[in-house]
């Protein structure tokens, strides 16, 4: 059920405010990434409208900001070059379906297996990316079309004008709370940007905002297979690229604000979010760090200020226009640059020579890959190289203690898990030739973790077979019974005293 979250004025005046912050914060971006996309800037301010409304409402996390983001835009520039950006309207209604058979299937929770240096590798490059992209607002465009650094007055003024703009960002919520201080920060610069008519570059000069309000329209392409298997890679694409980043966002303000968001209604939010998107000429986004920690310093922890920032941006589409593009970039890079300071994990580099060094490793390739790649690919190589760390680590523990019982039976003690990495070693432990007639392996502190282990046992009992003897197992989980089923009738199961162990389960949205 929706909520707006607020019982008090003093915390409805405050998620407004957050709001407006977030929404003066938006434009510039909605603007560049549909520049990235390929597509005229009023697909990305109708993305940045209504992704930013619809989640607000029907995600699960309250206070987190979505809109039209540059992970998204980049996967978009082949599609539209090759195609027209009415194919982008479709794979965008698509890549919301996919999202929502997402989170109806719950897969949501499976971004608890990103590792913590994934996920401070991810902060921080998207911190750096967040930086990088503000850099081109330092160039001045020249007669010809052509981009050059700016220097002398017009880079002073400009800088300048950052260097206020986050020194009020900082210092003022050391003096009072009652304001947002990015929003102050914007409205004094602003006010000396228009009032002493200080010459430098503001949101006009990137283009104009004005528009009418999103119509509702079918894409305009053919509705056969041939469409669908054109769109398909790039909704697939898109779809997991928005839930990645979505979901990492949202543990991230989990974090911050020491409370849970909810991963599966997450993604039905933003697949709702897409999907109407698509339908309303929008090119689709998901959740925004940097906006989202613009919100939650300026005090946005509710669903309202969410809900907020995208009317505004609306009200800046249809009647304010003339105002917002007044607005200096200056005051935006500034508050831009209080986000990376305040996104970039710091500690990390504190803590580098600390931890293992796997880990440290997996945390500077995922900030690398992040800035020059995508955020997407950097948390795959990511959860992958940590996997096989993982794996490798792992795979060196497992050993047996061999005894003989009363009953003159050798008994081997396995410890650690029996998997895909551990089975060359599990072989290495035996000697079917010089055994007794009877073996038993004692699994109570192993587990049979996948077919690999399978097979492993199943070529063990086959050389003891061979041999003459004979091979029980001992203390099997339910679940590696079941897993065991497959062996046939190689191997004897003997279970005693049998341990109730269960695979992880998770139930909750």
């Amino acid at each position: 059920m929706f909520k707006l979250g607020c019982a008090s004025s003093a915390c409805f005046r405050n998620e407004i405010l957050s709001g407006l912050t977030v929404a003066l914060a938006l434009v510039p971006e909605a603007v560049a990434f549909a520049f990235v996309a390929g597509v005229e800037p009023l697909v990305g301010l109708y993305a940045a409208f209504m992704v930013g409304l619809l989640a607000a409402i029907f995600g699960g996390r309250p206070g987190m900001i979505s809109g039209a983001t540059g992970a998204m835009a980049v996967v978009m520039v082949a599609l539209v070059a090759e195609h027209g950006v009415q194919y982008l309207f479709a794979a965008v209604v698509l890549t919301g379906l996919i999202q929502m058979g997402a989170g109806v299937l719950r897969l949501g929770k499976f971004i608890r297996i990103v590792p913590y240096p994934v996920m401070l590798g991810f902060v921080n490059g998207l911190a750096i990316v967040i930086f990088l992209a503000q850099l081109q607002h330092f160039e001045i465009k020249l007669p010809d079309g052509s981009t050059e650094w700016m220097s002398g007055t017009s880079l002073m003024l400009f800088g300048g004008l950052v260097i206020l703009t986050m020194f009020i960002t900082h210092y003022l919520p050391k003096l009072t709370g009652a304001f947002p201080a990015s929003l102050a920060a914007i409205l004094v610069v602003s006010g000396l940007v228009i009032g002493f008519g200080l010459p430098t570059s503001s949101v006009g000069d990137l283009a104009s905002i004005k528009g009418e309000f999103p119509s509702f329209n079918l894409p305009d392409v053919p509705f056969n297979l041939q469409t669908l298997w054109i769109i398909l890679p790039y909704s697939i694409i898109l779809a997991a690229v928005g839930l990645i980043e979505s979901l990492l966002t949202l543990s991230l303000i989990d974090d911050v604000t020491n409370t849970r968001g909810r991963g599966n209604r997450e993604c039905i939010g933003q697949g709702i979010a897409n999907t109407t998107t698509g339908l309303f000429g929008g090119m689709g986004g998901c959740a925004m760090i940097g906006q989202s920690m613009i919100n939650i310093n300026s005090g946005g922890r509710q669903r309202l200020s969410g809900v907020a920032a995208a009317l505004f941006l609306l009200a800046f589409i249809l009647f304010a226009s003339p105002l917002i593009e007044k607005i200096p970039m200056a005051a935006l890079v500034g508050v831009m640059f209080i986000v990376v300071l305040a996104t970039f994990e710091w500690s990390s580099l504190r803590i580098i020579r600390k931890i293992p060094l796997t880990d440290a490793f997996v945390l500077v390739l995922v900030s690398a890959v992040t800035v020059f790649t995508d955020l997407a690919v950097a948390v795959v190589v990511g959860v992958i190289v940590s996997a096989l760390a993982f794996a490798w680590e792992h795979a060196k523990r497992i050993n047996v203690k061999g005894y003989d019982d009363e009953k003159g039976s050798r008994v081997y003690e396995l410890n650690g898990p029996l998997f895909f990495g551990s089975v060359k070693s599990f072989l290495e432990l035996f000697d079917p030739e010089n055994d007794p007639d009877d073996v038993i392996i004692e699994f109570q502190n192993s587990r049979v973790a996948d077919h690999s282990a399978i097979e492993a046992i199943d070529n063990l009992a086959e050389r003891y077979i061979k041999a003459g003897k004979s091979l029980h197992l001992r203390h099997l989980s339910e679940e590696c019974r079941e897993l065991l089923k497959k062996a046939g009738d190689l191997v004897e199961v003997n279970v005693m005293e049998d341990p109730h162990y269960h695979v992880a389960d998770d139930q909750i949205a």
